[in-house]
């Protein structure tokens, strides 16, 4: 079957799994617990009740965010520069780069993240719309007509297409999911979700209707090229990739079982059960803190609790799991006990430097080509 306006392509439906994760470890602690059985398994012959208590007390230890935000703010803990061969006419547009007010070094910021969280994500570098009333570049800027920015979630990005150019691979599609905002009666408004296709020269918004997805609204630019750039981690594909960070998201859904195991043996652990033999139906005991309890000839009472020793299993198994977590990117997050040599050290941050290293090295190279599609869209050089 033909895949819809609205739908996603094959690629982006590949990385839609690891996304889902994802999306529940940085929604925290709520989302995990409205992912329910996804991502905490009903033990078996767990009562639903019992279930429904061990999910609603469980705790996310958000490793998987921290590192996200830790990592994504290196390369950014000094603002962004420059070369000093961008035309005035760009630089000007940098404190606002997106015109709402965003400068290049917070547009910059929240895009990477995207990045380093979910691997793929993407930037147009788009034009106010003129509806053909501006005549000169005189009439647009009294107009306020300028190129501007827009950021595009993973999930905002449905498919694209590419030809083989000259220079290698050209886009020559691309579907986008957006959501407007329409007046709704007199004073109220409704989201309306619609569908932006771009092409050489051109644009299409779909929006669905009675009968589907139908053409909104239509133009042309003066571009003959399509002005956007994806940002794709580990690449496989043109439009493919792998969340830099996929590993400890998985490690992370582990730990968030095994704690929930580790809190529910600890329940049990504490909880003493007082157990009466040689009693018949007939007998009745009374049973306090503040009395002595007096039992028939030949009954006896106990204390029957859980041994301490499942508690220290599973507390090792977490701190096992916290090391496997370290060595995957979160060494910034958990204290390690202990110490480790220098060498150790230096080695692991010297990985650590370089994957990030390399994720920056793309963005800046994305960044540079928005640079040109901005300065494109001025004529300025």
């Amino acid at each position: 079957m033909a895949t819809q306006v609205n739908q996603v392509d094959a690629p982006i439906a590949r990385m839609q799994a690891d996304w889902a994760v994802i999306d529940a470890l940085l929604g925290g602690t709520p989302a995990m617990r409205k992912a329910g059985k996804t991502y905490l398994p009903q033990q078996p012959r767990e009562s639903d009740d019992d279930f429904k208590y061990r999910l609603s007390t469980s705790t996310l230890f958000p490793a998987f965010e921290r590192t996200c935000t830790v990592m994504a703010g290196k390369p950014f803990a000094k603002e962004v520069t420059v070369s000093k061969d961008v035309p005035d006419a760009v630089n000007a547009l940098l404190s606002n780069i997106d015109g709402k007010g965003a400068s290049l070094h917070a547009f910059c910021s929240r895009a990477f993240r995207e990045m380093v969280g979910y691997g793929f994500t993407g930037i147009l570098v788009d034009y106010t719309k003129t509806n053909g009333e501006a005549k000169t570049q005189a009439a647009e800027k009294a107009m306020g007509a300028r190129p501007y920015w827009v950021h595009y979630k993973h999930c905002q990005i449905l498919g694209a297409r590419f030809a083989q150019g000259p220079s290698g691979l050209m886009l020559t599609q691309v579907r986008l999911l957006e959501s407007v905002q329409v007046e709704d009666g007199e004073y109220g408004s409704e989201d309306v979700a619609q569908v932006r296709v771009l092409r050489p020269g051109a644009w299409e918004v779909h929006r669905k209707g009675e009968s589907g997805w139908a053409v909104h609204e239509s133009g042309v630019t003066t571009l003959q090229y399509i002005p956007f750039v994806f940002l794709v981690a580990n690449q496989i594909g043109p439009t493919e990739g792998r969340p830099p960070l996929k590993d400890l998201a998985y490690l992370n859904v582990k730990h968030w079982q095994q704690q929930s195991d580790q809190d529910e043996s600890a329940r049990f652990c504490r909880k003493r059960l007082l157990v009466f033999t040689g009693l018949t139906s007939d007998d009745k005991i009374t049973v306090a803190s503040d009395m002595a309890v007096r039992l028939p000839k030949d009954a006896d009472a106990k204390i029957v609790e859980g041994s301490a020793e499942s508690i220290e299993v599973g507390r090792s198994e977490l701190e096992a799991l916290e090391q496997q977590m370290i060595q995957t990117g979160a060494e910034l997050l958990v204290a390690q006990p202990g110490q480790r040599t220098a060498t150790e050290a230096s080695n692991d941050a010297a990985a650590n430097r370089a994957s990030l290293q390399s994720l920056a090295e793309d963005f800046e190279d994305a960044v540079d080509y928005c640079m040109q599609f901005t300065s494109d869209w001025l004529g300025a050089g």
